[in-house]
């Protein structure tokens, strides 16, 4: 999973802060994180297609993705993308 998709508090500028946390203590902690999992489904060639247009726009890598698993659905498919956030 790429690093550069984490969020962070627009708190965290260089400077004086209010956070309770100290400075040594400004890496994220298990609690401040959730996972989030998006789900695409669909035809094959929509689902590809939908995946492919997200990493052109950069949103997440082809190889992030699960590969295709059938959908519940008869004749579709879907992938699923996990993603770590920083919470506030």
């Amino acid at each position: 999973m790429s690093p550069n998709f984490l969020l962070f508090a627009s708190d965290a500028s260089p400077g004086p802060s209010i956070n309770s946390r100290t400075e040594a203590s400004l890496e994220p902690t298990p609690s401040d994180r959730e996972s989030l999992r998006l789900l695409v489904i669909g035809s094959r060639h929509g689902v590809t297609t939908t995946i492919q247009t997200l990493h052109r726009l950069r949103f997440a890598e082809v190889s992030d993705w699960s590969p295709l698993l059938p959908a519940p659905t008869p004749g579709e498919v879907m992938s699923i993308l996990t993603r770590t956030i920083l919470l506030n």
